[in-house]
């Protein structure tokens, strides 16, 4: 469901949340309640940064990466628990699977230069501006 209201009729609109073109992975067999990892995406004047909410996994079990260009897409896998016979479960909650997340970053990012941090299972993603190009202003002498 997409954050920004349809005032705005068909035009397309930037919308990063959208889950029209980059919904997370179907659900299958392989994917659980731990494919929708819960994300933060905020912008500063220096940079996009996105924090991914992944408790339970260490940073060799997720991958950040950039697709055709322009897309970030965060993946990573927690495994389920390796069974012992001598062991009974009574309760499992805690999500397991895969989960995939993608988004198209806007124009003045900086593709280049994303720097990606994971403290205390949360994954922190950082991609820097561009500038912003000023128009250059020429004077021009009035004669007369």
């Amino acid at each position: 469901m997409s954050l920004i209201p349809s005032i705005f009729g068909n035009r397309s609109v930037f919308d990063p949340f959208s889950a029209g073109n980059w919904a997370p992975l179907s659900f299958s067999n392989e994917i659980s309640t731990f494919a929708n990892a819960q994300v933060d995406w905020k912008e500063t004047p220096e940079a996009h940064v996105i924090k991914a909410d992944l408790p339970g996994l260490k940073k060799e079990e997720v991958k950040v990466e950039i697709e055709e260009g322009r897309v970030l897409q965060l993946s990573g896998e927690r495994s389920m628990e390796k069974e012992d016979k001598n062991e009974k479960w009574h309760r499992v909650e805690r999500g397991r699977g895969k989960f995939l997340r993608r988004f198209r970053l806007p124009e003045n990012a900086k593709v280049d230069e994303v720097k990606a941090t994971m403290e205390n299972g949360v994954l922190t993603v950082t991609i820097p501006k561009m500038e912003e190009k000023k128009p250059e202003v020429k004077s021009i002498e009035i004669s007369g």
